[in-house]
């Protein structure tokens, strides 16, 4: 079995378990009738959720909210107390964890703490960093964790190409934390922490795609995604685009940007994969990134009661009307015409 089908048979795995698979099943089923008819079901709970560790983020990536700090929100970090009762909350039902949404998750000094109480409860736990703070230790710290998939931001393979978007970024110490995960990882020998590259395609980095790629098999990296760009049209923004329309998410018309999704009147994200910011409010997805479609609050209701409110409800009619009219799903690549 290859190190991919293995990562993809330990996130099944997580669903084996009478509840979580029953909910999965009802959830799914529920979209799909939805999205066929013209009636919104909803029954069962996301499967997926993703939970915000920090936003403080120490690189200034160009199309980042966090990097830019353009946020409305506030900066913070979430506490081990809120963590732990936010996981209660949700393990029986939801499978997999995405401990990531904006900012650095190494931020917060708790991260491994709150990576082994959600392994705790048994659920595939996945996280995305810039990967500038993993010496040997945090590295040994990381896989002693037991996090299943760790992501590392690497959009370059000379410091010219990798700093011209992660800016402040040195991609010295991302190769260097890398070789020192995969190290504590083989010290480990029985780890199952699957390590990532994820390599997002612009015009300056274009050109080493396959390269990245030998690289990361010559460090032991697990697997390379390659990954378009989602970027904020600011006048200049087709400037980042890639030559080949395969890496590119968007179409260029005149000086705008088209994004090549197709704007339907459904959204399986907002069935299965819900975000909580780091003071505990619900969105609807990763692409509400400035949190402005609050749904409610857990420190206020369970999940449970803010998945059934009237916050969600109205949402996902909304959703039902059109997507074109909600600003979150402008940017969106669901639908997308191209994956890699």
């Amino acid at each position: 079995m290859s190190r991919l089908d293995l990562n993809t048979w330990r996130i099944l795995k997580t669903f084996f378990y009478y509840q979580r698979f029953w909910n999965a099943v009802k959830i799914s089923t529920s979209y799909f009738l939805s999205k066929l008819g013209n009636k919104t079901y909803v029954w069962g709970l996301p499967y997926s959720i993703a939970i915000e560790p920090t936003t403080a983020c120490n690189l200034r990536c160009p199309h980042c909210p966090s990097g830019l700090k353009i946020f409305n929100r506030d900066t913070g970090k979430i506490s081990v107390e809120n963590f732990e009762k936010y996981v209660d909350d949700i393990h029986k039902t939801t499978a997999y964890l995405t401990l990531y949404f904006q900012g650095e998750p190494y931020l917060n000094p708790r991260f491994y703490d709150l990576v082994k109480y959600a392994r705790k409860k048994r659920l595939f736990v996945a996280t995305s960093t810039n990967a500038h703070f993993l010496d040997k230790k945090r590295a040994a710290k990381t896989i002693d964790s037991g996090i299943n998939q760790l992501i590392i931001s690497i959009d370059g393979l000379s410091q010219e190409t990798f700093e011209k978007y992660r800016l402040e970024g040195h991609l010295d110490k991302v190769i260097e934390g890398t070789k020192n995960l995969v190290e504590a990882k083989r010290k480990a020998q029985n780890s199952q922490t699957h390590i990532i590259w994820q390599f997002i395609v612009f015009a300056h980095n274009e050109h080493e795609v396959n390269a990245v790629k030998k690289e990361a098999r010559r460090i032991g990296v697990d697997e390379v995604r390659i990954k378009s760009a989602q970027i904020y049209d600011d006048g200049n923004s087709a400037d980042w685009l890639p030559e080949d329309p395969k890496y590119r998410r968007y179409d260029v018309d005149g000086e705008k940007l088209q994004l090549k999704a197709s704007m339907t009147s459904h959204c399986k994200r907002l069935w299965t994969n819900p975000v909580v910011t780091w003071d505990g409010n619900v969105v609807p997805c990763c692409f509400d990134k400035d949190a402005e479609h609050q749904l409610g609050n857990l420190d206020d209701k369970t999940f449970k009661e803010i998945w059934s409110g009237k916050g969600y409800k109205d949402f996902r009619t909304k959703i039902k009307g059109g997507r074109k009219n909600i600003d979150i799903c402008s940017n969106c690549s669901e639908g997308l015409k191209v994956w890699l």
